[in-house]
């Protein structure tokens, strides 16, 4: 274990936690299976499939981030993540297998961080493709409240583009 790295983690985090612990092993977990390293622009993407602790660590080591485009959330409250490397097309998807939990955040700490990673977790392919690379839109006002939005995330509702916080979805339960 790099002990740096996880401190260096840990700094980002702002406290240690199991969470913490297990995004430092997929993404360990990811460069030793995928042969990858730090994502100085968007060569490597990582897909969250949760918005937990974990992903603080993926950001430190793999580079991924939301603001560059290669870290993007896909919300299905798994302890999942898709590594995806554009230079040569590798994908692995990183999922927590169930661990023993001792109930003592110390212990599940030490037992994570020390334990081997075919042990924690399960290696598949991901069941969808690399995204796109990231794009930049042109900004829209919306109508209805006046604040700049991303095209792609503007609506037409009574003949006036607004966004979505202004939208409202039409429904027929009430």
């Amino acid at each position: 274990m790099d002990k740096k790295l996880w401190e260096k983690c840990v700094e980002f985090h702002g406290h240690l936690c199991p969470g913490l612990a297990i995004g430092y092993k997929a993404s360990e977990a990811a460069k030793e299976k995928m042969d990858i390293s730090f994502s100085k622009d968007e060569e490597i993407v990582c897909i969250t499939e949760n918005d937990a602790c974990g992903v603080d660590a993926v950001q430190v080591i793999t580079g991924c981030t939301m603001g560059k485009g290669n870290l993007i959330y896909r919300d299905r409250g798994k302890m999942a993540f898709s590594f995806f490397n554009r230079k040569n097309g590798d994908a692995l998807r990183v999922v927590l297998k169930n661990w023993p939990r001792s109930g003592d955040r110390q212990k599940d700490i030490d037992y994570l961080l020390n334990c081997p990673c075919e042990k924690l977790f399960y290696y598949k392919k991901p069941g969808f493709s690399v995204p796109e690379k990231a794009r930049s839109f042109n900004n829209i006002v919306c109508e209805n409240c006046g604040e700049d939005t991303a095209e792609h995330r503007i609506r037409i509702m009574n003949g006036k583009k607004v966004c979505l916080d202004c939208f409202k979805e039409y429904s027929r339960k009430e």
